[in-house]
């Protein structure tokens, strides 16, 4: 994750996690990516089920009845492992989230045992009522998915009329003082809507948004002449750039964050340091502390059927199951070769990327994107969109 707005616009300062000692349960959220203790976000998919038909959707959801979930007593015991192995945020996913029937007691117990409460949903299910009763379960934040204008998303979506019920979605939680954002997963398909969304969350008060970069998992992996070429990738990282501060210069904070390819932060400093060399130094040891791809160190996914994943796009390898162990001994155990390389990841990293000089920024970028391509768990990220004279080769 690689805030625009945090290291472009200069919204944090190297000094600001360090005030906290970067413990990620000291630091505020907008500081989590900085922390150095790395307890995981965990993802946690609680159902399967989802009322729209996604494209690039990596749980191949359906709007069906699933079995195998946790229940909700199994739900409970997670919530009590993770609060007690020190994770900072628990992101309730789904498929479609808000469609499992207990999800505000989980919410609300999530919150009692001091974990910060997230939904990622599509946001065509939230009317005045359900915005209040998240309210009232003290959910920190709710990002609502759309990936384009009214007719690209809905497309996209799979079902007409989602992108004006997403949007109705996000206003009830407005009304209700729920801190709302956007994800945004940019592809060829809606490449030439990035500037209108930006022209939506300036025009709706939508104070944050999250653009995603193409991973190949799930119905994703179909995805891949849609993914954009390496010149695509830098024209809008560019983009991005300029329209935050645009709109920072407008008098409108907005945070902009993108998501799953960490050559953004190399890319980002080297445009800095010729625009503001003094400012670019300060990027560089927020870049160092952010640590790049954490995939299995401080990201981890649980499914719904209780299979831990090194993040919610590596579905097709688990290091184990919460109905058999706690989540907490399966991540930190040392059972599993594969999560143990991925602690290590530097030397076993091959090609450009082990000879990056961006390596400690990066951290070798996506490797289930790499595997999809290639094969190869640690053969180059093929999203890398950085030339052999950038990376120092």
């Amino acid at each position: 994750m690689i805030g625009i707005s945090k290291l472009y616009c200069g919204t944090v300062e190297a000094s600001d996690p360090l005030r906290y000692g970067r413990h990620s349960k000291r630091l505020p959220s907008h500081l989590l990516q900085f922390s150095k203790d790395k307890r995981p976000v965990v993802v946690w998919n609680v159902g399967q089920r989802c009322n729209l038909r996604c494209v690039h959707c990596y749980s191949h959801s359906r709007d069906c009845e699933y079995t195998g979930e946790l229940t909700h007593e199994e739900g409970i015991r997670l919530i009590d492992d993770l609060a007690e192995f020190g994770v900072p945020v628990l992101l309730f996913s789904g498929g479609e989230p808000l469609m499992r029937p207990d999800i505000l007691e989980l919410i609300t117990y999530a919150r009692s045992r001091g974990l910060r409460a997230v939904v990622s949903t599509n946001g065509t299910l939230i009317d005045d009522e359900l915005a209040m009763k998240l309210k009232d379960a003290q959910l920190s934040y709710v990002g609502v998915s759309l990936d384009g204008l009214e007719e690209t998303n809905d497309r996209f979506r799979g079902i007409p009329g989602a992108f004006g019920r997403a949007l109705s979605g996000i206003r009830a939680c407005q009304r209700a003082g729920i801190k709302v954002g956007l994800r945004f997963t940019i592809n060829a398909r809606n490449l030439a809507d990035v500037n209108g969304i930006f022209d939506l969350i300036r025009d709706e008060g939508i104070p944050r948004v999250c653009f995603y970069h193409l991973v190949y998992a799930g119905r994703g992996t179909r995805m891949t002449d849609d993914d954009l070429s390496h010149a695509q990738t830098r024209d809008v990282v560019d983009l991005l750039m300029d329209r935050t501060r645009e709109l920072h210069n407008s008098g409108r904070p907005i945070e902009v964050l993108t998501v799953d390819n960490h050559c953004d932060g190399p890319y980002l400093y080297v445009r800095l340091l010729k625009e503001d060399p003094e400012r670019a130094a300060d990027v560089l040891k927020l870049l160092k502390m952010n640590g790049g791809n954490s995939t299995g160190l401080g990201i981890g996914c649980v499914s719904w059927d209780g299979a831990v994943h090194f993040d919610q796009f590596w579905r097709h390898y688990s290091p184990g199951n919460v109905r058999d162990k706690p989540f907490s001994q399966i991540w930190t155990g040392t059972d599993d070769e594969l999560l143990n390389q991925l602690r290590e990841r530097k030397t076993h990293l091959k090609g450009r990327c082990a000879a990056c000089k961006w390596l400690t920024v990066c951290n070798g970028n996506f490797r289930v994107r790499a595997e999809a391509v290639t094969g190869d768990v640690w053969a180059c990220d093929p999203a890398c969109y950085l030339t052999d004279e950038e990376i120092g080769l």
